[in-house]
């Protein structure tokens, strides 16, 4: 296990490669004695550097949600991160990706919670039922090392790769929705790129929040009442650039879009 210096220090670099968009050498690469436990103590200390500089957590993302992704990692679950509000931004915004390293794009479904996650084991029906609505979204993801070919110690560390969201206007209530076969289709310029059905997530964009729910009741930091919960996405990775627009429509919840400059 790393001590608190070496994580102190791992920490403070992680978040000045964020805030400059300048990459710094993966940790897989540099630390070959790292672990998973290493990885989530990093991200914890990320997050407590962006609270303490006056960033407010407004939820959390859940990323290797399918199975390709995670026979390309090597991991058998899913991860976590921790969103805050600096990356929030609204349906339509600009984003400028100027100081931002390598971004790509997901679509997504984002889920609100009207109450708390306590379990002691969150099933579907809780998520359902703790469930305000769900809204269409983006994740814009990012790598704050020096490319893509990165491991799971790498993705954990960096907060799952967070960088932005972007949440549609509309909120949506699940209780008549099956989520399994909500469809969606993705575009660039006007151009479709992806298409895609929430059974893309875990069989069920229910299922990833189930699995996050119970995780964090294991680490004593149960999901709460108010929290923007990404479910994972439904698509590749898309590659942005300076002068895109891209704009994600799902059957029933409605779109969300994004001007990149």
């Amino acid at each position: 296990m790393f001590d608190n210096n070496l994580i102190q220090e791992i920490s403070k670099n992680l978040l000045k490669a964020e805030d400059t968009g300048i990459p710094v050498v993966k940790l897989s690469k540099k630390y070959k004695d790292i672990t998973i436990f290493d990885s989530y103590k990093i991200q914890e200390e990320v997050v407590r550097l962006k609270t303490t500089r006056g960033e407010k957590i407004i939820g959390k993302k859940i990323g290797l949600t399918s199975k390709g992704i995670q026979n390309q990692f090597g991991v058998y679950e899913p991860d976590y991160g921790i969103l805050t509000d600096k990356g929030l931004l609204k349906n339509n915004q600009e984003l400028d990706i100027s100081k931002l390293n390598q971004p790509k794009i997901e679509a997504e479904i984002v889920f609100i919670l009207k109450e708390d996650l306590l379990g002691p084991v969150v099933t579907p029906w809780n998520v359902i039922s703790a469930t305000e609505g769900i809204m269409p979204a983006l994740e814009v993801v990012d790598t704050r090392f020096n490319d893509w070919k990165i491991k799971i110690f790498d993705t954990v560390a960096d907060s799952a790769s967070y960088a932005r969201i972007v949440v549609g206007d509309k909120m949506t209530k699940i209780d008549d929705i099956d989520l399994s076969l909500l469809g969606m289709t993705s575009y660039k310029n006007g151009k479709l790129e992806f298409t895609a059905a929430g059974a893309e997530v875990m069989g069920n964009p229910i299922n990833s929040v189930v699995w996050l729910a119970n995780k964090m009741i294991e680490l004593g930091q149960p999901l709460k009442k108010g929290e923007v919960i990404l479910s994972g996405s439904l698509t590749p990775l898309m590659g942005i650039s300076s002068g895109d627009y891209i704009q994600v429509k799902f059957d029933r919840i409605g779109s969300v879009s994004l001007n990149i400059i």
